[in-house]
């Protein structure tokens, strides 16, 4: 597939193409599902078992409930590679396991591909259960977990045996060189529109930061960007995670000035009440910056007080087809995070469709090829990490609006 060590992107645009049409073209056939919003609920630690399998050509019933007794052994190992989804289909997360789940249906059908059988595993009471029962069936790639938090649980299993794991989190701490994170993490998003931000004259930085892992990571993010492009930390607050905290903080960092541009790390909801203190009549006004917690949030646009301030995302250019699509197909819409399932499997059809044979171990030094991949949601690679690279656009709040001031590239 890849004797350079190169991903043949031309090959990969024009199978997006041939999706985005099949997507337009796709046929009506509804599963019940509840509407979703565009984010997440915060993450849980329950998890219960199921498997699906989900590799044939009409979409399955997503199951509800204990299932106690596994699945027989499927007898297609010969010509189907094995693939296991775990993702919670029960419990507080599973609108987003479900949606998740519902996307790999569609890129199935969308793909025509014949040579992938795909098993979801219910992981909201027992992501090790799920993992291990993934293993036991014969699976060669597990795509999961959702969170971050279970990921060292389904590893226990599937590393004695060498089996990859392509995650849907975004938590760099649980990245490895055998577990790959398909979310976008907050120092890419950082990184891309502090790189922006210093171009357009951004120089000295104020940050305001929650407590915990999110803040930490993102402050850390922060300070390699400036580091990279030039600019100074000259002022950080951090605070809990209520608005009332993250105005006082927004009020502690305007007392200590001398920035021009603030990173506030946190959501549309908090980074609005911190930007009213920040922009307080008759002071400074200075640019400000988010990361991908921005990404969606209708709230963003609508307060005065966010106008110029910019962020970094995936490009949403293909998920307004594939959102529609999902709709007519499934009767709601889609999570934005379900693009991650859809890409997940593109890119195992497209190591499927090179050296990789049946019922044999994936090949996972092809995911770390510096062609990279192409999905729904742009261009993306692994490094050696399990940190995925991803070619992000930066977005500025403008007039009302979200506008894009800095596409993503195509490639890399």
């Amino acid at each position: 597939m890849m004797g350079s060590n190169m991903i043949d992107l031309g090959h990969f645009r024009r199978l997006i193409l041939a999706i985005g049409t099949g997507l337009l073209l796709a046929g009506c056939q509804l599963i019940p599902q509840v509407d979703a919003p565009t984010s997440p609920p915060p993450p849980t630690t329950s998890q219960q078992p199921g498997p699906v399998t989900s590799g044939d050509r009409s979409p399955p019933p997503i199951p509800r409930g204990n299932t106690t007794t596994p699945a027989p052994l499927p007898q297609d190992t010969d010509a189907r590679h094995r693939i296991a989804l775990l993702v919670p289909t029960s419990g507080p997360n599973a609108r987003v396991g479900e949606s998740i789940a519902n996307a790999t249906t569609m890129a199935l059908l969308d793909t025509n591909a014949g040579n992938l059988r795909i098993t979801t595993y219910d992981t909201a009471d027992d992501a090790r259960g799920a993992a291990r029962r993934a293993v036991a069936e014969g699976n060669q790639l597990i795509l999961g977990p959702l969170l971050g938090s279970n990921v060292d649980a389904v590893v226990a299993e599937a590393r004695p045996v060498g089996i990859p794991l392509i995650s849907f989190s975004n938590d760099v701490s649980v990245a490895s060189p055998e577990v790959y994170l398909m979310g976008v993490s907050p120092a890419q998003a950082v990184a891309r529109t502090v790189q922006f931000a210093r171009s357009q004259g951004s120089r000295n930085y104020g940050a305001l930061v929650p407590d915990g892992e999110y803040g930490r990571q993102a402050e850390l993010a922060l300070i390699a960007a400036l580091r990279s492009v030039g600019g100074s930390l000259v002022a950080t607050e951090r605070y809990s995670r209520n608005e009332g905290s993250a105005a006082s903080a927004a009020r502690r960092l305007r007392a200590r000035g001398g920035f021009d541009t603030v990173m506030i790390a946190d959501s549309p909801r908090l980074a609005i009440a911190a930007a009213a203190e920040l922009r307080a009549q008759g002071s400074l006004s200075p640019r400000l910056l988010g990361t991908e917690l921005w990404s969606g949030e209708a709230d963003l646009p609508t307060a005065s007080v966010m106008d110029g301030a910019m962020f970094s995302a995936v490009s949403d250019g293909r998920y307004r087809r594939f959102s529609e699509s999902y709709r007519n197909r499934f009767g709601s819409s889609p999570y934005r995070i379900a693009t991650l399932g859809y890409d997940s499997v593109l890119l195992a059809l497209r190591v499927a469709g090179g050296s990789w044979q049946p019922g044999t171990p994936f090949p996972t030094r092809e995911l770390t090829a510096q062609g990279g991949f192409l999905g729904l949601d742009g261009a993306f690679r692994f490094q050696t990490d399990g940190n995925a690279q991803r070619a992000l656009e930066v977005r500025e709040v403008r007039d009302g609006q979200v506008v894009v001031v800095s596409p993503a590239p195509e490639a890399f």
